[in-house]
């Protein structure tokens, strides 16, 4: 079968949905902020509990996957390529605030989808 957009956007779409185990070290809530021709990345910390669930360090209440979360961050990153982004947060940030190697593989899809919005002016959302 020829490879197409639809095709390759299936393929993502089905692995989008797959269960992952969250990183204890925390989450990242990425958006653009066009203006300025910047990426960035809001870091939040996590607990997870003994049944899996990310919950908030300071109420040990469960982190709500989707919907409006009042949470205060710990850092934002922000940088004008997925790479640049990468180096500060992985590299110039110790200790690291990833602890799973699938998680920062996300992260670095992410940060690439986000330049690409960026530069061709389309709209990101966080997968």
């Amino acid at each position: 079968m020829p490879q197409t957009v639809e095709n390759l956007a299936a393929i993502d779409d089905k692995l989008s949905k797959r269960y992952i185990d969250l990183d204890p070290s925390g989450y990242f809530i990425i958006y653009l902020d066009p203006q300025a021709g910047l990426i960035c990345a809001k870091h939040f910390t996590n607990v997870i509990n003994e049944r899996g669930l990310a919950v908030d360090p300071e109420t040990g209440k469960p982190i709500p996957v989707r919907g409006k979360v009042e949470r205060s961050h710990t850092t934002i990153f922000s940088g004008r390529t997925a790479k640049e982004l990468c180096i500060k947060i992985f590299e110039e940030n110790q200790p690291s605030l990833v602890t799973r190697l699938d998680h920062a593989a996300y992260l670095g899809r992410e940060f690439v989808r986000a330049e690409i919005a960026l530069l061709t002016g389309v709209d990101y959302v966080q997968d």
